[in-house]
C-alpha cells in the first residue's frame, strides 16, 4: 500500500509521464481509501485545467 507522500509524488509524476500500470493501479487502491489524496488529486486536476485555459493552451 502506498503512503500519502508516494501518492502525491505519482500524482506529480503523472503530469508527465504516463505511470506504469502498477504505479496506476496502486494509486487508484490508494486514492479510494484517502480523502485527503483524493481532494488533493482533484485540486490538482482543477490548477492544471486553470493553466491550461490561462496559458491558451486548451480552449473550452
Amino acid at each position: 500500500m502506498l503512503s500519502c507522500r508516494q501518492a502525491t509524488e505519482l500524482m506529480s509524476q503523472e503530469q508527465d509521464r504516463r505511470l506504469s500500470l502498477a504505479e496506476r493501479l496502486g494509486l487508484r487502491l490508494h486514492v479510494l481509501i484517502c480523502a485527503a489524496c483524493e481532494n488533493y488529486r482533484r485540486q490538482m486536476g482543477i490548477l492544471r485545467d486553470a493553466c491550461r485555459r490561462f496559458g491558451g493552451g486548451d480552449t473550452p
